[in-house]
């Protein structure tokens, strides 16, 4: 089993059935900026236990940048469409989301307008961001206490977290947890298949910081 599809095989992935796409909607207009800070946040893997997630911090950024710092801390490679849920606002890149095939009548605000000291500027605590509408990967991100910046020290950067980012296209969730079982027993009838796919052993439990950071700041 490939550990990577074609492109054109992850294409007609994200075009879900009707009923998971986002709603329809016109993004209302984002508030004024406010005062630059270095913003930590937690970015929080949903229903996934035991939890996976990253704590980051960074200056000032749209959420077109944002979506980056998210994809290289938790460590994903970015093959797929992602959204910004903010209430009822969904943000993105608006081309990504033209698609004669099935996503042409679906309206994002425009991601690389808006930034974070705009929504903690409107007392915005939390929101949500999803990445690959097949599989469905939705991460809260909660904004917690803001830092002074550092001297010397590059931002962004990735503080703390934990566990592993699952496999890319491995079925979300619930294919997750079947990776994971199977993959701790040797003996499990799915083992050497998802051995081959993944092309290498895979442990759940793995995280560094210390590489997790040096990633992000690699890319930035």
């Amino acid at each position: 089993m490939a550990r990577k599809q074609p492109a054109q095989a992850r294409q007609v992935k994200d075009k879900a059935p009707a009923a998971s796409k986002p709603k329809r909607r016109q993004a209302n207009p984002p508030a004024k900026p406010g005062a630059a800070t270095v913003f930590t946040l937690k970015i929080t893997l949903e229903r996934v236990k035991p939890a996976i997630w990253r704590r980051v911090q960074t200056k000032d950024c749209t959420l077109a940048k944002l979506h980056d710092i998210i994809q290289n801390s938790m460590g994903w490679y970015d093959m797929h469409l992602h959204v910004f849920r903010i209430g009822d606002e969904e943000y993105g890149l608006p081309d990504q989301w033209t698609d004669p095939g099935g996503w042409d009548e679906v309206e994002v605000g425009d991601s690389r307008k808006v930034k974070l000291s705009q929504l903690a500027t409107r007392g915005i605590k939390k929101f949500r961001y999803e990445y690959d509408m097949g599989d469905g990967w939705q991460h809260t991100i909660q904004f917690e206490k803001p830092v002074s910046e550092e001297p010397d020290v590059k931002y962004p950067r990735c503080v703390a977290g934990a566990r592993a980012c699952p496999p890319e296209d491995c079925g979300g969730p619930w294919g997750y947890g079947d990776i994971v079982e199977a993959m701790q027993n040797p003996k499990h009838e799915r083992h050497g298949e998802l051995l081959e796919w993944l092309g290498r052993p895979f442990d759940a439990e793995a995280f560094n910081s210390k590489i997790a950071d040096q990633a992000l700041r690699a890319r930035h």
